[in-house]
């Protein structure tokens, strides 16, 4: 790869496992539907858990509702805000805050991540990392649109860390959202496929849409920049 002068990540699955993020946001849920529901804690986070295991995404609180014979009308929007607004108990990946603090001493570090963005800013505050970057962006600040694949988040970090495309990669893990749009501005792109990923799995939908490479952990990626 050619010489850098920025390395900019994405943060959910990348950084930390995401997993933990909604296990930490389900127990929190959890706690709500015990007090509320009066559904034991520890029973509400063990088929919370089984149906995100299986699959479930996007209704998974309807469905946990269905099955227990209460109106997701009723109940849906109070647990979503339960579990986006929950203080999150996260770890990062054991080689992040190492390698963090070796490439912020010879690169600028650039963040781009969407979601909502006080849910991502709770996030990284409790990963404790936000003081390695240089530029923190959360694209869900310019709005929705604004969400990858968009360009506009990477054109913004650029900006912020004062360095063109074509001296800049992206690292992130997930092919149908994370590469397009960086690779639109001319940055280089990366993927860390874990084997542990919520979206190792998935392939990228066109080739405009692949990395330029593929790493199992970060662990190599200095040697991979250099």
């Amino acid at each position: 790869m050619p010489k850098f002068q920025a390395v900019v990540f994405d943060l959910d699955d990348t950084l930390y496992p995401e997993r933990a993020y909604v296990l930490s946001g389900f127990r929190a849920v959890a706690t709500w539907a015990e007090e509320h529901l009066g559904i034991a804690a520890a029973q509400g986070l063990a088929e919370l858990s089984q149906l995100f295991d299986e699959g479930v995404r996007g209704n998974i609180f309807n469905r946990w509702l269905e099955n227990h014979g209460l109106s997701p009308d009723r109940w849906v929007s109070e647990m979503v805000e339960v579990y986006r607004n929950h203080e999150p108990s996260l770890e990062p990946y054991p080689e992040v805050p190492g390698l963090l603090a070796r490439l912020c001493q010879h690169y600028r570090l650039g963040l781009v991540t969407d979601g909502f963005a006080q849910v991502q800013r709770r996030k990284l505050a409790a990963l404790g990392l936000a003081h390695y970057f240089d530029a923190l962006v959360f694209s869900d600040e310019w709005g929705k649109e604004a969400w990858k694949p968009s360009p506009r988040p990477f054109e913004v970090v650029l900006g912020m860390l004062g360095v063109p495309g074509s001296r800049a990669v992206y690292i992130a893990d997930n092919p149908q959202k994370d590469f397009l749009g960086a690779r639109r501005v001319g940055m280089r792109t990366l993927r860390v496929r874990r084997p542990d990923g919520l979206y190792n799995h998935l392939e990228p939908p066109s080739p405009e849409h692949a990395p330029d490479g593929e790493l199992e952990t970060l662990s190599a990626l200095p040697d991979v920049l250099s």
